[in-house]
Parts: C-alpha cells; structure tokens; sequence
C-alpha cells in the first residue's frame, strides 16, 4: 500500500517561510491531491489542492495568495511552499489525496510552528 512521508517543517518566525514536502512510495496518480493541516483543537482541514494532471491549484481563503502547491510527478512528490507565516499557521501539516473516499492511510505529518 503506498505510503505518506511528509517533511520540512520547523520552527519558523512570524513573516518567515518554509517548504514543505510529501513523498509517496508508490504511484499517486492520477488523483488530485491536497495539503490539510490540523491545529491543536481543531479539525484537519485543507488548504492546498492540484490536480494532477493538469496541475491546476486551489486553495483555502485562509492561504491564497501566501501558498503555493506544486508537484513532481516523475516523483511522486507534492510541495507546499509558504510565505508570509503567522502564528495561525501553526499546525500539524498532512498531505494526502483531496477526495475523502479515496484517501491513503494518513502519514505523520510535519509540525510547523510559527513564533517569535
């Protein structure tokens, strides 16, 4: 079964950026796939999603503008790279395919925290 392997997070301060990584061991495609993050006390949610195909992004209000997904696919590899972060980034960042019926088991994730 494939598996999630994210990676790239850390301790960042407000203002500042990061790049995060997912790496799946086998093939992913041809699903879109989406980047969720889950803060303490709150539901995942997400906030980047690509086609993979195409490679056409969408993304939540909360982020527009400030993140950016990408992907390899010759890698199976998907990026999130984010600019511009506040402490309301804070949070554990999971990717994962965008449609929930068709989910892969969850990875770990990777902590981002965002402080001064």
């Amino acid at each position: 079964q494939v598996q999630l392997v994210e990676s790239g997070g850390g301790l960042v301060q407000p203002g500042g950026s990061l790049r995060l990584s997912c790496t799946a061991s086998g093939s992913i495609s041809p699903y879109d796939m989406g980047w969720f993050r889950q803060a303490p006390g709150k539901e995942r949610e997400l906030v980047a999603r690509i086609m993979w195909s195409s490679g056409s992004t969408f993304y939540a209000d909360s982020v527009k503008g400030r993140f950016t997904i990408s992907r390899d696919r010759a890698k199976n590899t998907v990026y999130l790279q984010m600019n511009s972060l506040s402490p309301a980034d804070t949070a554990v960042y999971y990717c994962n395919r965008a449609t929930e019926r068709i989910r892969i088991p969850w990875g770990q994730g990777t902590q981002v925290t965002v402080s001064s």
